[in-house]
């Protein structure tokens, strides 16, 4: 069985005046998410709290005679756990109500959001984002992240690094893929091996922006859960605080039977994003 020791804070910043992120903490569920909204004025704010209510309740409810179809007429790889699927049908649900409530009021049109999620299962925890809020692993000592961020920037990273260097500034935020901007979306979910001692961080990018993965790894090592929480809240604030800042850390304090692979099994659901998709030019704030 899976212990964690977990916290989270959301601070508005110092240049906004509302909060458009949102989170869960959840720890008899093992469900932590982030979600960052996008939109008019409160659009972003409605989108983000769609998206964490409706995750929340479609993993709460399990019974599969009770999930709405369209949450899981896309969920094609046999090769998900039950709760990898599970988390993805909460995931594309979310899309569905954020895209049906954009329709149906005017100050509402083109909301949207970004979600990061961690679900524990057994020995395992799987890991769902669309958009480009980060999740990071710390393992021994070193920190990767383990989100895929769909953003222009990093599709244009991957074809052609050099070139992507000159346009940094203009292409870090626009989003390729996002909750609720259209009818379906394709979340990128991985089931990795949990060990003792590892830590987790989910964030917006109003952390990410301000404060390096090696800074956050300094301070989540040394420090309890909700102590580096509000260490770096602070200095992202601290940094300007341009944006809501959102950050949830999880220690994994106890596991289970360990296997001998670091890597349970990795389902991506990654898709050519440039090939396929068209492009959201959109800032996502």
């Amino acid at each position: 069985m899976i212990a964690v020791n977990s916290a989270g804070l959301t601070d508005v910043g110092k240049k906004r005046k509302g909060n458009e992120d949102a989170l869960i903490i959840d720890d008899k569920l093992k469900l932590y998410v982030v979600a960052d909204g996008m939109g008019g004025h409160l659009a972003g704010e409605i989108a983000s709290k769609i998206v964490v209510d409706t995750i929340l309740d479609s993993l709460h409810n399990t019974d599969e005679q009770s999930v709405k179809a369209e949450s899981i007429k896309d969920i094609k790889d046999d090769g998900l756990s039950p709760a990898a699927r599970m988390l993805l049908s909460g995931i594309n649900l979310a899309n569905h109500e954020v895209f049906n409530a954009s329709r149906a009021k005017e100050s509402c049109r083109g909301m949207g959001a970004t979600v990061s999620a961690i679900c524990f299962i057994d020995e395992t925890f799987i890991v769902a984002n669309v958009g480009d809020s980060p999740i990071y692993m710390i393992h021994k000592g070193e920190i990767e992240t383990i989100s895929v961020p769909h953003t222009l920037l990093a599709e244009q990273e991957a074809i052609d690094p050099d070139k992507a260097k000159q346009f940094e500034s203009r292409y870090k935020h626009i989003l390729t893929r996002a909750i609720g901007v259209k009818e379906n979306v394709q979340a990128d979910i991985c089931e990795i091996q949990s060990f003792k001692n590892d830590i987790l961080v989910i964030c917006s990018d109003g952390l990410s922006d301000k404060v390096s993965p090696e800074e956050i790894r300094d301070l989540v090592k040394i420090k309890a859960p909700e102590e580096a929480c509000q260490a770096l809240v602070e200095l992202a604030n601290n940094r300007g605080g341009d944006d809501n800042i959102t950050v949830i850390v999880i220690k994994i304090i106890k596991t289970g039977k360990k296997k001998e692979s670091g890597i349970s099994g990795f389902f991506s659901r990654i898709a050519n994003v440039l090939a396929n998709i068209p492009l959201m030019q959109t800032f996502k704030k």
